[in-house]
């Protein structure tokens, strides 16, 4: 990522200066709100995530990953869903619960939330007792 992309600019400048969102903000916001949906199963995360939560760290962006181009703000989100569970449905309500989080807590609007589900989660519990 390059320099001028390192941060998001959220007001104009004033006589008061300027605020600025780095990226991991933006990550951290977009897994909470995501982990808020009903119907999730868990956040598919990489090497690094998997390394931190085993000793026993929480980390609340993964499976998140945020881009930001000229066009806007970009996330992409990994999911594990349940399984039953409608996945247009609960795609949609991950969108608008990252969407309206995003925007109540840093007034910016984001260009697109791609969701990619990426597994399901059967229930282990009712298979056994089948």
């Amino acid at each position: 990522m390059s320099e001028h992309q390192s941060l998001v600019n959220v007001s104009e400048n004033t006589d008061l200066g300027k605020v600025e969102i780095a990226p991991e903000v933006i990550e951290v916001i977009t897994g909470i709100a995501a982990s808020e949906v009903e119907g999730l199963s868990s956040m598919r995360g990489n090497f690094a995530t998997g390394v931190v939560e085993r000793f026993g760290g929480v980390s609340h962006s993964k499976g998140v990953k945020v881009e930001l181009t000229e066009e806007g703000i970009l996330i992409d989100l990994h999911v594990v869903l349940n399984f039953g569970v409608s996945i247009p449905e609960i795609a949609q309500k991950l969108q608008s619960n990252i969407r309206q989080s995003l925007k109540n807590m840093t007034g910016l609007e984001i260009a697109e939330i791609n969701v990619h589900v990426v597994g399901i989660q059967m229930d282990h519990q009712d298979a056994q007792n089948e």
